[in-house]
C-alpha cells in the first residue's frame, strides 16, 4: 500500500511538472475582439512600403542583391523625400474607401522610418531631412479616422546581431557577431517605441519569420513573450504576422499574401489552411512592393476592383500595396487606381463593407458577400445571361443592386436561376437577392 501511495505521489508530482512546462492558450481580450470585428468590417486596407530603397528604385529587397551594408547604409545621407505630405496621402488614401493603412516601419535593410533612440539609422538622425514620417503619418490618421497598423521586419540585414539567416549573405555582417539576445532586446525596445509614442496603434504586422528555415535549422524566435508585451503595450493592438504558416498562439488576423484565402498560385500559402481568425490578403498594384522605376505594369482599376470583391467574397479584407517615390510623392497611376476604386466603393461599398465571405464559395459567374438578410451576388462574366445560384434559404425577392429593378429568376431544386439584364455592368454587376 505504501508503495502504491508512493507511486501516485510521483505520477501527480510528474503531472504538474507537465502542466508547468505548458503553456497556457492564448484567448483574445474584449480589446482584442472588438478589433477584430472591427477589422473584419473594414475589407480595404492601404500597404505603404517605403524606405531608403527607393533612392534605387529597385525595389525593397535591393540590398540583398546589391552592394555591402556599408556602401548602402551611406545612401541615407542623400534621403531627403522633399514632397512627402502626410495628409495628401491619407486623403488620397480614405477618397479611395480604405479604412485603414498599414506602413512599413522598418523592412529588412533596417533602416526605420521613424524615430527612434535604438540606432541612428533612422529618418530623423540619420538623413538630412529630419522628421519623423511616422509620426506625421498617425497624426493624420487619427485626424482622418483612419486606422493606423505598422509593418515590422522581424530580419535585418544590417545588424551585426541578427543571427544569419536564408537571405542577406552578401551585405557585409559577421555571422560571428550574431548575438540573439541582443538583437530580440532590440526589437522589443523599438516596438515598444511604436506603441508609446504614436498613439493607438491598430495591429502589428511582422514579417521575416522564414528567413530560418524550421525544417532544416529550427529557429526559437521568441513570440509568445514578444506578443504578450505588445498585447500589454496597447491591449487592442492586434498581431497577424506573414510567416506563410497556420496562425501561432497570440496571433489575432491571419495574412496570406499575393492570394486569396484558399488559392496558392504565388507558392505562399501551400500550408497555411483557413483559420477561424479575421483575414487578409496582401496583393500589390503592379509587380513590387518598395518602389522599381521600371515596373510600370500596373494593375488596371478592373483588376483591383475585381480582386477586392473577389477578396471579400472569401470573407477576407484586401491590403493593397503602393510603393512611393524618394521624393516622397505617391505615384501617379497608383494616386488614378486609388481614386476609380474610391469612385465604385461609393456607389457599391454597401455589398463590401460589413459583409461575411460568400456562403457557397466561388462561382464560374463570380462571388457573393452578406450582409445579414441580403445576399449580394457579383457576376464578373458580362457575356452570361443566366446564372445559377446554390440556395438553401427562401427567396423573398431578386433585385439589380443598381437602380433596384427587379430580375426575373425561377428556382429548381435548390438551385436559384437567375436571367441577367441584356446590358450588365463589365466590372462587376451586383444582383440583390433578399432572402426570406
Amino acid at each position: 500500500m505504501k508503495k502504491f501511495i508512493l507511486c501516485i505521489l510521483a505520477l501527480w508530482g510528474y503531472v504538474g511538472m507537465l502542466s508547468a512546462d505548458v503553456s497556457p492558450a492564448y484567448v483574445p481580450s474584449d480589446d482584442v475582439k472588438r478589433s477584430q470585428e472591427e477589422f473584419r468590417s473594414d475589407r480595404f486596407g492601404i500597404f505603404i512600403h517605403w524606405g531608403i530603397y527607393s533612392m534605387f528604385a529597385r525595389g525593397e529587397w535591393y540590398l540583398n542583391y546589391g552592394p555591402l551594408h556599408s556602401e548602402y547604409s551611406k545612401h541615407a545621407r542623400g534621403f531627403y523625400p522633399a514632397d512627402f505630405n502626410a495628409a495628401e496621402w491619407v486623403d488620397a488614401i480614405k477618397d479611395s474607401g480604405a479604412r485603414y493603412v498599414c506602413f512599413t516601419t522598418r523592412h529588412h535593410d533596417g533602416f526605420s522610418m521613424f524615430k527612434t533612440a535604438e540606432s541612428d539609422y533612422n529618418i530623423v538622425d540619420g538623413t538630412p531631412f529630419g522628421r519623423d514620417v511616422l509620426k506625421e503619418l498617425s497624426d493624420e490618421c487619427h485626424k482622418q479616422d483612419i486606422k493606423l497598423h505598422l509593418y515590422y521586419s522581424h530580419l535585418d540585414w544590417g545588424r551585426q546581431d541578427y543571427p544569419q539567416g536564408r537571405t542577406g549573405h552578401t551585405t557585409g555582417r559577421d555571422s560571428l557577431q550574431n548575438d540573439w539576445k541582443s538583437y530580440y532586446g532590440f526589437m522589443n525596445r523599438q516596438l515598444t517605441e511604436l506603441l508609446t509614442n504614436y498613439g493607438p496603434v491598430r495591429a502589428v504586422w511582422f514579417d521575416g519569420w522564414w528567413d530560418h528555415d524550421e525544417d532544416k535549422t529550427p529557429f526559437d524566435w521568441e513570440l509568445p513573450e514578444q506578443y504578450a508585451m505588445i498585447h500589454k503595450l496597447q491591449p487592442g493592438c492586434l498581431i497577424g504576422n506573414n510567416h506563410h504558416q497556420p496562425p501561432f498562439p497570440g496571433e489575432d488576423i491571419q495574412i496570406f499574401e499575393r492570394d486569396v484565402p484558399g488559392e496558392n498560385t504565388a507558392g505562399y500559402s501551400g500550408e497555411n489552411g483557413i483559420s477561424s481568425l479575421p483575414l487578409e490578403t496582401c496583393q500589390t498594384m503592379n509587380g513590387m512592393w518598395g518602389y522599381k522605376v521600371e515596373d510600370t505594369n500596373y494593375k488596371d482599376s478592373r483588376t483591383l476592383i475585381r480582386y477586392l470583391v473577389k477578396t471579400a467574397g472569401m470573407g477576407a479584407n484586401l491590403l493593397l500595396n503602393i510603393g512611393p517615390q524618394p521624393n516622397g510623392e505617391l505615384p501617379a497611376a497608383s494616386l488614378q487606381r486609388l481614386r476609380d476604386m474610391g469612385a465604385w466603393l461609393r456607389d457599391n461599398g454597401e455589398t463590401i463593407y460589413g459583409t461575411e465571405g460568400s456562403p457557397f464559395g466561388p462561382q464560374s459567374w463570380g462571388t457573393a458577400t452578406q450582409l445579414g438578410k441580403r445576399l449580394f451576388l457579383h457576376v464578373m462574366t458580362p457575356d452570361a445571361r443566366e446564372i445559377e445560384v446554390p440556395m438553401e434559404f427562401g427567396v423573398k425577392r431578386v433585385r439589380n443592386f443598381a437602380g433596384k429593378d427587379k430580375v426575373d429568376y425561377s428556382i429548381k431544386g435548390k438551385q436559384l436561376i437567375i436571367t441577367l439584364p441584356d446590358k450588365v455592368d463589365d466590372v462587376d454587376h451586383i444582383v440583390e437577392v433578399e432572402l426570406k
